[in-house]
């Protein structure tokens, strides 16, 4: 089982950006896929982009791609989600991920742990 805590959320003007900590505790963080998922009010949860274990493959949305870069630092049980050019449409509640299954995978089926989300607000 794994723990996950987001942190770095916060109010950001349109254009600017913001870098997204998720902290893993245990010590299998290894064994898991990393993702970013999103929920704006009213609309259903959302990916945003995944890692592989090894942290060799990255797997974005399309609203994410060019924009927003994921990373792990496996000494450190970390995933960073780096964001540039924010829109408002960014605006949401960002949660960290995990998985057993492959990074590939996790745009496609509820992962296997949430963390509690982080708030991103973005202004115009």
């Amino acid at each position: 089982q794994v723990q996950l805590v987001e942190s770095g959320g916060g109010l950001v003007q349109a254009g600017g950006s913001l870098r997204l900590s998720c902290a893993a505790s245990g010590r299998t963080f290894r064994s898991y896929a990393m993702g970013w998922f999103r929920q704006a009010p009213g609309k259903e949860r959302e990916f945003v982009g995944a890692i592989s274990r090894s942290g060799y493959n990255t797997y974005y949305a399309d609203s994410a791609k060019g924009r927003f870069t994921i990373s792990r630092d496996s000494a450190k049980n970390t995933v960073i989600l780096e964001m540039n050019s924010l829109k408002p449409e960014d605006t949401a509640v960002y949660y960290c991920a995990a998985d057993l299954g492959p990074a590939q995978a996790m745009g496609k089926m509820a992962p296997d742990y949430w963390g509690q989300g982080t708030q991103v607000t973005v202004s115009s």
